[in-house]
């Protein structure tokens, strides 16, 4: 991709998750701080189905979970997990719809992306299907198959929407490394191969049809380089978490055209700095990397941290309202 396609994308928005169990609540603060880019709310506080894991497990095409207290688990048929899951995400789409009617603009969907799904979700043996490359292979299918069909129900019930979709990949690094831990937690799982990562990353990714897509990411050492090529237009990060070890990839993936969601507003409760100051990390980098500071409001888009799950609802709002100020500063002052 070129300078000349950059996928544009409004200024601030939130990574995903919300602190509470009132779906109507969550995406009232949702819709009324990010009037710009709104996100589908998560509320796993609810508990199993609203976790991030239940969740995306909930919409995988003939394949089901349980949990187990070892987590989730594949299994032969639908069962009360899946019901449950299927109900809370129904709720949270119902009230994210009643505050977007006549809604036109960019709106994200989140959901687990293959590799760190494939790291969580059990085979019936208690290993992960991370070991079996086959499972890997059904895992990423069903998942490709119900993410359309999700974005597809997004798009009716929000015609005037553009839909981004966010895959949520933390545990991608450790997956590459062979760090990811075997049941008996005594050895790790091999590595996958890079290019089976991202050819996965790849055909999950094109659930979206022609929709823009962003990986998300809040662990160290992000493999923005590996995304590029699985054909992501933006990557979301924890911004306090990048080295200058990180600078190489930061300025390629720019240049290259691909959009930063930079997470730069702490996702639990914290002192906030002015909107500047919250940025400023951001402007440092941009001059290390001799960027022209009039690329900033085209290439940064300004989030938390990471979700807000486990913030105070009154600071999930003020965080929010925060990225959206802290975004107008980048873009009035990005000298």
């Amino acid at each position: 991709m070129s300078e000349n396609t950059r996928v544009t994308f409004p200024a601030a928005t939130g990574v995903g998750s919300m602190p509470g169990a009132d779906a109507r609540e969550a995406a009232k603060t949702v819709t009324g701080s990010l009037e710009d880019f709104p996100h589908l709310a998560e509320l796993p506080a609810r508990g199993p189905g609203a976790d991030m894991i239940g969740r995306t497990a909930g919409m995988l095409v003939e394949l089901y979970a349980r949990v187990e207290p070892s987590g989730w688990r594949l299994s032969d048929r639908p069962g009360r997990d899946t019901r449950r899951a299927h109900a809370w995400l129904r709720e949270d789409l119902d009230a994210l719809e009643e505050f977007t009617q006549g809604y036109e603009g960019d709106l994200k969907v989140q959901a687990v992306g293959p590799w760190t799904l494939a790291a969580a979700l059990e085979l019936r043996n208690g290993e992960a299907v991370l070991s079996d490359p086959g499972a890997c292979r059904d895992l990423t299918a069903s998942l490709a198959e119900g993410l359309r069909l999700h974005v597809a129900d997004v798009r009716r019930r929000i015609p005037g929407a553009r839909v981004v979709l966010q895959l949520d990949e933390p545990s991608l690094t450790a997956v590459l490394r062979g760090q990811i831990r075997t049941a008996s937690g005594y050895r790790t799982h091999r590595a996958v191969d890079r290019q089976i990562v991202e050819s996965g990353l790849r055909e999950v990714l094109g659930a979206s049809g022609s929709g823009p897509t962003v990986v998300h990411s809040c662990a160290p050492d992000v493999p923005f380089a590996l995304l590029r090529r699985a054909g992501t237009d933006a990557v979301s990060f924890d911004f306090g978490l990048l080295t200058e070890r990180d600078d190489d990839a930061i300025g390629e993936a720019v240049e290259g055209g691909t959009r930063l969601f930079a997470g730069v507003v702490p996702g639990t409760d914290a002192a906030l700095s002015d909107p500047a100051g919250s940025v400023m990390g951001v402007r440092t980098l941009w001059r290390r990397l001799g960027l022209r500071p009039g690329l900033l409001a085209e290439a940064v888009t300004v989030t938390p941290a990471c979700g807000l799950a486990g913030a105070s609802p009154a600071y999930a709002r003020q965080a929010l309202a925060h990225c959206v100020r802290a975004a107008r500063s980048l873009a009035d002052n990005p000298e």
